[in-house]
């Protein structure tokens, strides 16, 4: 008998002997690695859906702070003065506007 044929005889043996591990061994590693909702991807949506919360509040705080910015407004008519200067440097026709930076 042939090595080669040693060999795969051996081998057809081990196969034989623990197909059901074998299979059972596969299967867990193509639903752990490979599969299309496997842990990595798991991972992946969970890294995606705590960046999409953090945008969320940070957007929720913006919110909050524009509605008291426009509850301010319909309340106080000089707040328009006050956002017009402050936001888009507008000044008045007699006056010079300085905008100071840190760089």
């Amino acid at each position: 008998m042939s090595k080669a044929k040693k060999i795969f005889s051996s081998l057809g043996r081990l196969l034989g002997r623990y197909k059901y591990i074998i299979t059972v061994i596969l299967g867990l590693l193509w639903v752990c690695l490979l599969d299309e909702y496997s842990w990595s991807e798991r991972i992946r949506l969970q890294s995606r859906i705590n960046v999409l919360n953090d945008e969320y509040a940070e957007l929720a705080r913006e919110n909050e702070r524009d509605s008291l910015l426009l509850d301010d407004l319909k309340r106080h008519p000089k707040a328009y003065e006050r956002v017009a200067r402050e936001r888009y440097f507008m000044k008045a026709p007699n006056e010079d506007v300085f905008v100071l930076s840190d760089e």
